[in-house]
């Protein structure tokens, strides 16, 4: 199966990106954004043509925030803009319900997750090299036709990604770890730095920069990513609060003269410093690992969903064999910024503003992007 023709609903940073490369394949893109003159700009940068088809096209990709995903979807099937249609949003679980209960058919989608971004949101951020070598993450249902599912492929394919097929919980739970929790603890240390010391900027280094780089993300899409996903980031935020909490009293015993707290207790304290620097040095080195692995898995061409659906059941079969036990080691590593995503090869970052409104006219459905 080929795509001749797509259309993007949304021209953020995502939305852009996936039109650039989708083009340059010889792709006919239509371009839709409820922001007219974000569609214009994408259109000029080689995108696409901006405003809708005359008639349904191959491939819909709706690019919009998680909260919106499901209403845009929706309005999109209703006026039978494509044959097909998939998005982009970071959160996959609570948008693939409300999908499943109103959209006027289910079959015809398959929800999807490009692992990259950049810190910075918008078309004129966008590039059409932004997905090669990343990882796609494809989410379908026990509905999801065949022929969706294979045009999804496709365009992966056109943007040069690397296609892995999850459950939306399993995916949620996964980008909880290694996206969203990791955006708000870069925004907690970003934070600090407007209540530092004047002197703090000047002397700031570049493994500073490494871990506040993707708190640069656009606030409104990450606090829609980050709500969308709640539970499983509070998860995370949830254990790593505990181990602050054991740093932290180690770190104030650490800190009383050494004829008060003893020898023993000055012992048992660094040990958990230690403990922490070590597993922090295990963690990064499973990434580099990760890394290497997913260098060697050949996607496969003859799979389908598979019988997935957000619960449990259903054999996790997709691209490259992975299962669900798997599939959560080979997405994308730390640092997704979309949505997100959280900063350069990570997350959503462009993806539309707002919700479609109710009514409104062809080519205007899709929020102004703001993400990850």
């Amino acid at each position: 199966m080929t795509l001749r023709t797509l259309a993007v609903v949304g021209t953020g940073l995502i939305g852009t990106s996936v039109a650039l490369a989708a083009s340059r394949r010889g792709v006919t893109v239509h371009l839709l954004d409820r922001d007219e003159s974000a569609a214009r700009t994408a259109a000029a940068l080689g995108a696409g043509l901006p405003g809708p088809p005359t008639h349904p096209v191959d491939l819909a990709v709706i690019a919009v925030p998680p909260s919106a995903a499901a209403p845009v979807l929706a309005e999109a099937q209703a006026r039978r803009l494509a044959l097909s249609y998939t998005d982009v949003a970071s959160v996959k679980a609570p948008a693939q319900r409300e999908i499943l209960a109103g959209v006027p058919d289910p079959r015809r989608y398959i929800g999807g997750h490009p692992l990259a971004g950049r810190e910075r949101s918008g078309p004129l951020a966008a590039r059409a090299d932004l997905f090669r070598g990343r990882a796609w993450v494809l989410t379908p249902t026990r509905l999801t036709s065949k022929t969706a599912f294979d045009r999804a492929l496709d365009l992966i394919a056109l943007c040069g990604a690397e296609p892995r097929v999850m459950r939306a919980r399993a995916h949620d739970d996964a980008v909880a770890l290694t996206s969203h929790a990791p955006h708000l603890v870069a925004s907690l240390m970003a934070a600090r730095l407007s209540e530092g010391p004047p002197e703090a900027a000047h002397l700031a280094g570049q493994g500073l920069r490494d871990v506040t780089r993707i708190a640069r993300g656009d606030s409104r899409l990450w606090s829609d990513i980050v709500e969308s996903n709640a539970g499983a980031v509070a998860d995370v935020l949830t254990r790593l609060q505990e181990d602050l909490g054991a740093v932290l009293a180690a770190l104030k015993d650490l800190a009383e003269p050494d004829l008060i707290r003893g020898p023993e207790a000055t012992a048992k304290s660094r040990n958990i410093l230690v403990d922490l620097l070590e597993r922090g040095i295990t963690g990064v080195e499973e990434l580099d690992t990760d890394q290497g692995r997913r260098k060697t898995v050949a996607p496969e061409r003859d799979v389908g969903p598979g019988g997935l659906d957000e619960g449990a059941g259903g054999r996790d079969m997709g691209p490259g064999g992975l299962d669900e036990g798997t599939a959560g080691r080979d997405m994308a590593s730390a640092g997704l910024d979309e949505g997100a995503a959280a900063g350069p090869d990570t997350g959503p970052g462009g993806q539309a503003r707002a919700t479609a409104r109710p009514g409104s006219r062809p080519g205007r459905c899709a929020p102004r992007e703001p993400a990850r």
